[in-house]
C-alpha cells in the first residue's frame, strides 16, 4: 500500500482536526502518500481530493470542526454514486481509506467495502459516544464539558430565582452525554433513552425536593428520551405543578463546537495512528477504537449494530447522589 485517503463525514465533533492531523503525519512518517477528501463521501464522488503534506495540518490540533469539511451525501446512498466514488479513488491510485465519523459514516463505509473491496478503517468521531468497540468516541469529552459549563451557569440562575430548569442535551439514541454532565453538574434528575422515566416520576421527584427544602432543581434531558424533548416534558409536568417556576434551556449545537479537550486531542491522535498502522497491517472494514486503554479493531457492522449500554453503576450513582 502506497496511497491512502482520509475524510470526515456526518456531524462534526471536536477533535476531528486532531485526528486528521494524526492520520496525515502518521502516513507520511510511514512513507505513504496521503490525500484529503473534502466534504466526505460527496467530495469523494466529485473528486474533491487533494494531496496533503505535513504543513497541510499545521496549527489545527486545537481547532474544533473539520478542515476537510463535512456533508451528507444522498448520491453515496446509491450503487451508482458509490461506483463513481470508487472510480475517483482508482484515478488517484488510492488503495486505503480512513473515514472519521459516526454510525452513518460507518454504514456507508461498510457497504462501500463490500461492493468494491477498498480497505477501509473507521475512526469513531461522534459526540454521542454510542459506537460499540471504543470506550470513548472523538468529541464526547469536549461535548460533556461544554454542556457541563452551561449547566453550572444555569444553576446559578436556578438558585437565585428558586426555579426548576429542564436542560436538553444532545443524544437522540444515547444518554451518555446526559448521564456524564448530569452527574458532573449535580442534576436532581437525568432522563435518557436507555431507561424509562415517567412524568409521574418527575413530578414525585420535584415534590420530594421541595419537601426536603430544595429551592431549585436541574433536570437534564437527552433529546431522545421516550417522554419527549425538554419542552414537551416541562409542559406535561407544569400541568401538575403549576405553582413551580419552570424554565427550559436547549443547548443544541453549541455542544458540537469549540476547542477539543486534552483527552479528545490525545484520543484522536492515538486513533489516527492506529488507523494508518491498521491499514498497513492488513486490517480492513473495521473501526479503530480504544478499550481499557488499548487499541482494538472492531468489524464496522458490529460497531454500528451492537448496542453500547450505559453502565449500571452510573445509573445507580445518579439515583444516590440526587437525594
Amino acid at each position: 500500500m502506497k496511497k491512502i485517503a482520509v475524510l470526515t463525514s456526518g456531524g462534526d465533533a471536536p477533535g476531528m482536526n486532531a485526528c486528521v492531523r494524526s492520520v496525515v503525519r502518521s502516513a507520511l512518517y510511514l512513507d505513504l502518500e496521503v490525500y484529503g477528501v473534502r466534504y466526505g463521501y460527496d467530495g469523494m464522488i466529485k473528486g474533491d481530493i487533494h494531496k496533503m503534506k505535513s504543513y497541510s495540518v499545521s496549527n489545527i490540533i486545537q481547532r474544533g470542526g473539520t478542515i476537510l469539511k463535512s456533508a451528507r451525501s444522498k448520491d453515496f446512498m446509491t450503487k451508482e454514486g458509490r461506483k463513481k466514488a470508487f472510480e475517483q479513488l482508482k484515478y488517484y491510485g488510492i488503495e486505503g481509506l480512513v473515514t472519521i465519523g459516526g454510525d452513518g459514516t460507518f454504514t456507508g463505509a461498510n457497504i462501500f467495502y463490500q461492493e468494491h473491496g477498498i480497505p477501509v478503517i473507521g475512526i469513531p468521531g461522534t459526540i454521542d459516544n454510542d459506537l460499540y468497540g471504543s470506550d470513548f468516541t472523538i468529541g464526547f469529552d469536549t461535548a460533556v464539558n461544554t454542556a457541563l459549563d452551561a449547566i453550572d451557569k444555569i444553576r446559578d440562575t436556578a438558585n437565585s430565582h428558586d426555579r426548576v430548569f429542564f436542560i436538553e442535551v444532545m443524544g437522540r439514541h444515547s444518554g451518555y452525554i446526559a448521564i456524564q454532565c448530569g452527574i458532573g453538574g449535580g442534576a436532581e434528575l437525568i432522563m435518557v433513552p436507555e431507561t424509562s422515566t415517567t412524568i409521574e416520576d418527575v413530578i414525585n421527584k420535584l415534590k420530594k425536593d421541595r419537601d426536603s427544602q430544595k429551592t431549585s432543581s436541574i433536570v437534564v434531558v437527552a433529546e431522545g428520551d421516550e417522554q419527549g424533548n425538554a419542552h414537551e416534558i416541562a409542559e406535561k409536568v407544569k400541568v401538575h405543578l403549576p405553582e413551580m417556576d419552570m424554565r427550559v434551556s436547549t443547548l443544541g449545537h453549541i455542544q458540537r463546537g469549540g476547542e477539543p479537550t486534552a483527552r479528545d486531542r490525545i484520543l484522536s491522535s492515538r486513533l489516527g495512528l492506529a488507523a494508518v498502522e491498521g491499514l498497513l497491517n492488513g486490517q480492513k472494514n473495521v473501526m479503530a477504537g480504544i478499550v481499557d486503554n488499548k487499541i482494538v479493531y472492531t468489524n464496522l457492522k458490529v460497531a454500528i449494530s451492537k448496542s453500547k449500554p450505559i453502565q449500571d453503576e452510573l445509573l445507580r450513582l445518579t439515583e444516590i447522589l440526587s437525594m
